[in-house]
């Protein structure tokens, strides 16, 4: 009888508040991953291209380029969410939700992900680009036929290192109105001292690490 009573409560809260926030934490993750990762892998081509070893070297874009990148990831990610929260009520509308949170989360992983990408993609043998370069191949062949092919398990380790670590970062969009389940963990586990709640939480939260390290180790293998 107790057992029972204590699923019903424990399905009471994750029915009504658990799982929705679930599926706004996924989708703020999804979106944000799927931009940056683009974003990201646009500015990694620049760096890629115009750095002081890169394919094209031109030192003043490659510096104001750089500067950019080192200058946003400097920001912790919640100070960056509150910091652009003008911006975002701009572009968005709105400075909170969960359509708000996907904006300051892009800009705070591409970066991220561009530095990711940047550095597998100088890891490559630069015999094999000359060998590219000797057969005729143009800049913009060699970065996708052979940096980028080279370069693919390296960038698919770092994008799920990338997903984990901005995984926390909706927790923290979640301490400032985004929603999903850093802000149930906050605002109905802990400080409403409801410990069914939080650690229901933190075990999801667990759970999707775990995922996402699977689904990435997999997709590393696959293309190994």
């Amino acid at each position: 009888m107790i057992l029972n009573n204590y699923l019903a409560y424990w399905w009471k809260y994750f029915d009504g508040i658990i799982a929705p926030s679930i599926l706004a934490t996924l989708r703020m993750l999804t979106a944000s991953m799927i931009l940056s990762f683009i974003l990201g892998f646009a500015i990694a081509i620049l760096l890629v291209l115009y750095g002081p070893r890169g394919l094209r070297p031109v030192p003043s874009r490659y510096k104001v380029i750089d500067f950019i990148v080192n200058s946003i990831r400097s920001f912790p990610i919640i100070i960056l969410i509150v910091a652009i929260s003008p911006l975002t009520r701009l572009i968005v509308g709105t400075s909170i939700g969960e359509t708000a949170a996907i904006f300051p989360l892009t800009i705070a992983a591409t970066p991220f992900m561009a530095r990711i990408m940047e550095n597998s993609l100088k890891a490559i043998d630069q015999q094999l680009i000359e060998a590219a370069r000797s057969f005729g191949a143009s800049d913009w062949q060699i970065i996708t036929k052979v940096m980028v092919k080279e370069a693919m398990p390296s960038i698919v380790s770092g994008t799920t290192l990338s997903a984990i670590t901005f995984l926390s970062a909706t927790t923290l969009a979640g301490a400032v109105g985004a929603g999903g389940i850093g802000a149930v963990a906050l605002n109905y586990g802990y400080q409403s001292f409801n410990n069914t709640v939080l650690y229901t939480s933190v075990i999801i939260l667990f759970l999707m690490v775990q995922a996402i390290q699977i689904t990435g180790d997999w997709l590393y293998k696959r293309i190994l």
